[in-house]
């Protein structure tokens, strides 16, 4: 992973995890949707995001959500070097298999 895509990556990744301790999950899950997103092409960015949303929804008693991110942590483990859907966020609200727009500021950093 190249530096600047490593940095927004651990910078999206700390900010959840910083909402994560404050009870803040709702926030911690949107830093997490983004850290999916640059992430995902790499095996454990991509797991370790799916990890977290996981995380979440166990504190949220959202058990959907739970058994989603279990999917989709296989997932990322076999797949994520092989194909992934380009800005999918990776919440078990969207389709797994969906490529979605790419927030602006992220599609910059992806592009360098």
């Amino acid at each position: 992973m190249r530096k600047t895509l490593k940095d927004a990556y651990c910078f999206e990744m700390d900010a959840a995890i910083r909402l994560y301790t404050l009870n803040e999950f709702d926030a911690a899950f949107y830093h997490l949707e983004r850290a999916h997103i640059l992430g995902q092409r790499y095996i454990a960015p991509h797991t370790q995001s799916h990890w977290w949303m996981l995380k979440v929804g166990l504190k949220q008693h959202k058990f959907r959500d739970v058994f989603g991110q279990v999917t989709r942590i296989i997932a990322s483990l076999l797949f994520s070097k092989i194909w992934v859907p380009m800005g999918n966020t990776g919440g078990s609200n969207v389709d797994p298999l969906k490529p979605m727009p790419i927030p602006e500021d992220l599609k910059k950093v992806l592009q360098q």
